[in-house]
């Protein structure tokens, strides 16, 4: 961002690669934006709610107060007639935007100080010869728990070392988390959203994670 905060990072772990768009503010770990190769993402109100979700089979958007305005199928993912998505664009804030076009068109654009960069996101996902999509990993309520507070020790310890290698707060308070941090909270989630956990629950970690 022109404040120089960290606005997108993208990361390699294996053959899955992510996306992951950050709110403009220091010290931020909170999330507005989640892309995954595989299929998945997640688009994030500012106040943290979910906003529009995306899988394999299709996605659905939400409105402030969590009630479905629309849901829609990607055309050959599944058996019989689907609901086609009428084109999508929401403005994350004032300089990161989302275009949903189709299942491999997802298009963030990133607009500052007059110039403009694009990120197609979206991807192919291909059938299995059986002709069924493979399953999100499920975890339990404990696990997700577990994997959030790990998330927010490792938070803690990224910031205890900033402190003794930066004495002035008035370094260390603008330092940026680890990547790798930032990637672990956004699996999280997105665990979260693709598995059928309480709101209540779901607020929690999210509210562990963006501590």
């Amino acid at each position: 961002y022109p404040s120089g905060n960290l606005a997108i990072i993208v990361t390699q772990e294996g053959n899955q690669r992510i996306c992951t768009v950050l709110e403009d503010e220091p010290r931020t770990t909170k999330l507005r934006a989640l892309f995954q190769s595989d299929g998945r993402s997640t688009c994030y109100y500012p106040n943290g709610d979910e906003w529009i979700n995306m899988n394999i089979q299709g996605g659905q958007y939400l409105d402030q107060a969590g009630s479905r305005v629309r849901r829609w199928m990607w055309p050959n993912t599944s058996p019989g007639p689907h609901v086609p998505l009428s084109p999508i664009f929401i403005s994350l804030n004032r300089h990161v935007g989302v275009r949903i076009l189709a299942q491999d068109k997802i298009i963030i654009s990133f607009l500052a100080m007059g110039r403009q960069a694009k990120f197609n996101t979206g991807t192919k996902v291909q059938v299995g010869t059986a002709g069924q999509l493979p399953a999100p990993a499920q975890l339990g309520e404990d696990e997700l728990l577990l994997l959030a507070f790990r998330v927010r020790i490792l938070q803690l310890f990224d910031r205890m070392r900033g402190c003794i290698n930066f004495p002035s707060s008035e370094q260390w308070n603008k330092m940026q988390l680890p990547s790798y941090i930032l990637t672990q909270a956004a699996k999280i989630l997105e665990l979260c959203a693709a598995t059928d956990i309480s709101n209540e629950l779901h607020s929690s970690i999210r509210a562990i994670v963006n501590a």
